[in-house]
């Protein structure tokens, strides 16, 4: 990241609210999860010019979910007239054909949409208040007009054996890529790992059925993500991405693992923010906090917090 006067990638979780309670979020959404501080239409106009102005390439939109912030595509349209490349992660319960339409028109570069079983009651059991049918409806909505969504499958000890499955029928329906990989240990699967958390010979199982089913079909492309959080805020921690991650109260935050906040965007600007997040990533505090983490796992459970950390920057 030092060699980028700016970041190239820049993550938003616009909200904390969200329909669903899936039981391995990483952010503790819900349907009562907003934070009362969240940044308003003002805030996010603002930033979003920002990110115009600063020439960051590509924003990825999460939460909670994006697509229920009344000014999303007030958003949306900022950056996309700006030349900013947009990734959206819903769950595609408002992605009806005129949202679709909007987002066609907006050139969006990549939707996601989870599906976490091969039926609606083993999805559902996961993403409790999501929707099996209305996502699968979204993502052929998507493929229809030529946006190539994403299919993301998180597996856990209650589905890792659908995996193949929904390849399968990811297959059939357009999907252009599948995205799986160990299921992180942030948010409420770091509370309930022990109930949720699916063994290494299931999970090798799986990603084994999955290249073979993608050798057979010729479906969507196979991108399985290699590492566990623990080993990402390893590797990230010695060589950081050119990327911050903005939360919903707009602090800005290294990685969706750590709970270190360096700066308020609602206070300052992204340009003065950005220094302050390459000097954080040296820190002693949070190079300790990763080399804990790698054993003591209960410091994951801290993700969602935004602790102070005053830096130096230069």
């Amino acid at each position: 990241m030092g060699d980028y006067g700016a970041p190239l990638f820049l993550a938003w979780q616009l909200t904390n609210r969200c329909t669903g309670r899936c039981l391995h979020c990483c952010e503790e959404s819900g349907p009562d999860k907003a934070w009362p501080d969240e940044m308003d239409r003002a805030q996010c106009l603002s930033l979003s010019r920002q990110i115009v102005d600063i020439g960051i390439a590509y924003v990825a939109f999460g939460g909670g979910e994006p697509m229920s912030v009344t000014h999303v595509w007030d958003i949306f349209e900022t950056l996309a007239k700006g030349g900013v490349e947009i990734k959206i992660e819903t769950n595609g319960l408002d992605l009806d054909e005129a949202a679709c339409d909007r987002l066609k028109a907006l050139n969006v570069a990549c939707v996601q949409i989870s599906i976490d079983g091969k039926s609606s009651p083993v999805h559902e059991r996961l993403r409790p208040g999501s929707g099996y049918q209305p996502a699968w409806d979204a993502l052929e909505r998507l493929a229809k007009r030529g946006l190539e969504p994403e299919l993301v499958f998180i597996p856990t000890r209650h589905n890792v054996q659908d995996a193949v499955a929904v390849y399968e029928q990811a297959a059939a329906r357009g999907v252009r890529t599948f995205v799986t990989g160990p299921m992180m240990r942030l948010g409420r699967a770091a509370h309930a790992w022990d109930a949720l958390a699916c063994g290494d010979e299931a999970w090798s199982e799986a990603v084994a059925g999955l290249k073979a089913a993608a050798a057979v079909l010729k479906g969507p492309r196979l991108a399985v993500y290699p590492w566990g959080i623990q080993h990402e805020m390893k590797t990230r921690a010695e060589s950081p991405q050119s990327m911050v991650l903005v939360v919903p109260n707009g602090r800005a935050k290294l990685l969706n693992a750590l709970p270190f906040a360096v700066a308020d965007l609602k206070m300052e600007t992204l340009a003065s923010a950005w220094p302050k997040v390459g000097a954080a990533w040296k820190s002693r505090e949070v190079q300790d906090f990763v080399r804990r983490a790698q054993t003591e796992t209960d410091l994951l459970k801290h993700a969602n917090e935004c602790w102070d950390l005053a830096v130096v920057a230069g």
